[in-house]
C-alpha cells in the first residue's frame, strides 16, 4: 500500500505537488495574522457533472486589509453553453475576455489561494464545482480549509433574524442586512469581492460578542 502510495504521488504533475507542499508541517495562526481567500465561480448550470466553470473570481486578505489591485480573475474556454445562465452571468461564448484552458486555470487558482482558508457564499456549490474540475484533470480534492458566509451569517444571530436562522440567505440578503454595495454583482471577481467585505463585517459582530475562534468559525 505504501509502495502505491508513493508510486501514484510521483504520478501528479508538480504543480500539483507544489499545493500539497503548502499543507506540510501547518501551524495554526491568530484568525487576525490569516490568510483568507473569498472566492466564486459562475458556471454553466448547477450540474457538477454536466455544467462547466465559466468564470472564476477571487480576492485574498489579511486582517482588515483587502489589496484589490491583487485579486484574480479567470475566464475559461467554453467547450458547453447553456443560453439560459447567460442571463444571470452575461459570460456568451464568443465574449472578448481572454479566456484559458480548464488545466490552466487550475495552475493558476491553486498557486494563487495556497493552503489560505477559502470563504465563499453558499461554499459547498463552489467547493463541489472546483473538486469536478480537478478530478476531470486527474487530481485530488482541494485541500483547504472553507468557510460558507451563509451559514456564518447564521451563526451571528442577528436579533433581527432570531425567530428564522434556519433560512435560506441568498448572498443579496447579506448585502442588504450589512450594508454592502452589490457592485459587478453575478460576475465571478465581483461577487468574490462582496463575499470577502460581508465575511468581515460578520467577523466584526462575531468579535463583539466574544466568539472569534477557530472553532466556531470552522463549525467544530
Amino acid at each position: 500500500m505504501i509502495s502505491w502510495f508513493k508510486k501514484r504521488k510521483k504520478d501528479y504533475p508538480d504543480f500539483w505537488l507544489a499545493y500539497l507542499n503548502h499543507f506540510k508541517n501547518e501551524k495554526k495562526t491568530p484568525i487576525g495574522e490569516t490568510r483568507f481567500v473569498a472566492f466564486d465561480t459562475e458556471t454553466t448550470g448547477f450540474d457538477r457533472k454536466k455544467d462547466r466553470i465559466l468564470s472564476i473570481g477571487a480576492v485574498a486578505f489579511v486582517n482588515k486589509t483587502i489589496p484589490v489591485n491583487q485579486s484574480l480573475e479567470l475566464y475559461l474556454e467554453q467547450d458547453i453553453f447553456n443560453p439560459d445562465t447567460v442571463k444571470i452571468h452575461e459570460i456568451m461564448k464568443s465574449s472578448d475576455f481572454e479566456k484559458i484552458t480548464e488545466l490552466e486555470a487550475i495552475k493558476v487558482f491553486l498557486d494563487y489561494i495556497k493552503n489560505a482558508i477559502l470563504v465563499a457564499h453558499h461554499a459547498n456549490f463552489d467547493k463541489t464545482m472546483m473538486n469536478e474540475m480537478l478530478s476531470r484533470h486527474g487530481l485530488g480534492k482541494l485541500k483547504n480549509k472553507f468557510i460558507d458566509t451563509g451559514v456564518l451569517f447564521n451563526k451571528s444571530k442577528h436579533k433581527i433574524y432570531q425567530e428564522s436562522l434556519k433560512k435560506h440567505y441568498f448572498l443579496d440578503d447579506l448585502c442588504e442586512e450589512l450594508n454592502v454595495p452589490k457592485v459587478d454583482r453575478h460576475t465571478a471577481n465581483g461577487d468574490a469581492l462582496i463575499t470577502a467585505i460581508v465575511f468581515l463585517k460578520i467577523l466584526s459582530r462575531l468579535d463583539k460578542r466574544k466568539n472569534l475562534k477557530w472553532g466556531y468559525l470552522l463549525g467544530k
